[in-house]
């Protein structure tokens, strides 16, 4: 997919396939929808008054207007002036989008960029504008037979109008958003994938693959006997029970140009169970087949590290992604075995079905030996947060506010929600065991902050932060699959550092 942008102040002598034009419910009209207006007659206002109600991410086609150019001119509904915002520029590119595979359009042209937006320079509604179009446009055709499988969209280009001041930071802009949009569609290819096709090993193969499309990425992937004797027996714990073995994945990302060695790289872990079903703490058949979302958290691992590698950033990043089934069979760990993991504390295994942590506790310990500025770890770790945060926000919890504030500014700016959950100390006392260091899990009452405080024991070393993206990694119903979240709060975040 390729953004362009081109300045013009003569928008009806363009001689576009498609020309899309922001309108809003009010009646008034952005700077390019009032020139397409004067040049065809008040063709504009003559139909927001009589047809059009402009509400947000609607469409109207209008052809052959008098004394404009292009082919057909698009309506795109804004909503109301003073409420438009990232959201709403996010929710009318996508409907361009939506529209362009409707109509197999090859190319389009918007004039939607210039027009102001809450608190959005021009780079970053930019940023928005193509992150939203290259997302809505990924399609899922991974294991559908060749008659089922659906028709690829012929669009090629999108042309973005821009004022000849603004064009270099638009043009920046659009690549980042392009760059971020690729991102996205790996973690929700990745998560949509079935499990007997995303494997453990299939995703070793991944990095790998990744580390040869971007020279500055190097994959390394460990396996069961690597892993065994790095003494990580939490991890293998829940790989004990499946057929499919274990893989240990590290993507380091080395930017050209970092001015900020200093610091360490920051380290991004990602809960890789590539099938959940519980385990011997087996869960309920219905629903299980969403357990191949399970590895949601190392998928945005590999979005962020492809995102970040296309754009170039200037800070190095590490991916770290411990990757497993956890299956129920005769070598599988029970309720009630009590493991060792790689930083040497116990812990007594009381549901099996609360194995995410059990991974990406020595995922946690062996971040320390890149000496990490900060950690952060993506899991789709608790049913808990679902119920607390129900499927707009991610939870997050960090041991230092200045990374949680951050990460929430972040995610303001990607409109990526997160809300910070507490980590008070008085909850470790729910994990407490009679027969090692720690249980693994600590009762209804606060299970997403629990499994957070669990998870805390193992970062002593760095500034850390956690995201349970129970909520967010995927959609259900009609919409079902991947979402593709939070590759734009994580992408956003790591952005900011770098300045």
């Amino acid at each position: 997919m390729e953004f362009n942008t081109q300045s013009t102040r003569s928008l009806q002598q363009l001689k576009a396939t498609a020309l899309f034009i922001g309108v809003y419910t009010d009646g008034l009209l952005s700077e390019a929808a009032d020139i397409i207006n004067r040049a065809s007659y008040e063709s504009i206002k003559t139909v927001l008054k009589k047809e059009f109600k402009a509400t947000l991410g609607s469409i109207l086609v209008l052809r052959n207007l008098e004394g404009v150019k292009a082919e057909r001119v698009i309506l795109v509904g804004l909503g109301k002036k003073e409420d438009y915002n990232a959201n709403a520029l996010l929710k009318a590119h996508a409907s361009i989008a939506a529209y362009c595979i409707e109509a197999s359009l090859t190319d389009a042209t918007s004039a939607l960029l210039e027009e102001p937006c809450k608190d959005l320079d021009i780079q970053m509604r930019a940023r928005l504008a193509a992150r939203a179009i290259g997302n809505a446009l990924y399609q899922y055709e991974g294991t559908f037979s060749m008659d089922n499988r659906p028709t690829p969209h012929p669009l090629k280009k999108i042309t973005f109008i821009t004022d000849r001041k603004d064009d270099k930071l638009a043009k920046a802009g659009a690549a980042q958003g392009a760059a971020i949009a690729n991102g996205m569609i790996v973690t929700r290819q990745l998560g949509n994938l079935p499990a007997n096709i995303c494997t453990p090993a299939y995703l070793g193969e991944q990095a790998k693959m990744l580390a040869k499309e971007f020279k500055t990425i190097k994959a390394e992937v460990l396996e069961k006997k690597q892993i065994e004797a790095l003494k990580m027996g939490s991890f293998l714990s829940v790989a004990a029970g499946s057929e499919q073995p274990p893989r240990f994945i590290v993507l380091k990302y080395t930017a050209d140009n970092n001015t900020k060695k200093e610091e360490g790289p920051i380290v991004l872990v990602g809960k890789g169970v590539t099938f959940d079903t519980g385990g011997i703490s087996l869960k309920p058949g219905i629903g299980m087949d969403e357990m191949k979302f399970d590895m949601c958290g190392a998928a945005s691992v590999f979005g962020v590290l492809r995102a970040i590698a296309e754009i170039g950033l200037t800070r190095d990043v590490i991916g770290i992604i411990p990757a497993t089934e956890n299956m129920p069979n005769g070598k599988a760990t029970k309720p009630g075995d009590v493991i060792t993991s790689m930083s040497g504390q116990t812990i007594e295994v009381l549901n099996t079905d609360a194995e995410g942590r059990l991974i990406l506790c020595d995922a946690l310990t062996y971040a320390e030996r890149f000496k990490p500025s900060a950690v952060i770890d993506i899991a789709t770790l608790t049913g808990a947060c679902v119920v607390a945060l129900g499927h707009v926000n991610s939870g997050l919890f960090a041991s230092d506010d200045t990374l949680a504030e951050q990460l929430l500014s972040a995610s303001k700016q990607a409109q990526d929600p997160a809300w910070r959950l507490p980590l008070d100390d008085a909850y470790q006392e729910q994990l407490k065991s009679n027969f090692a260091d720690m249980a693994n899990i600590g009762g209804m009452p606060a299970g997403s902050v629990t499994a957070a405080c669990f998870l805390s024991r193992f970062t002593k070393a760095y500034r850390w932060a956690h995201l349970d993206i129970a909520g967010t990694a995927w959609n259900k119903g009609k919409e079902k699959g991947a979402s593709g979240r939070p590759v734009p709060l994580l992408t956003e975040f790591l952005l900011a550092q770098q300045d």
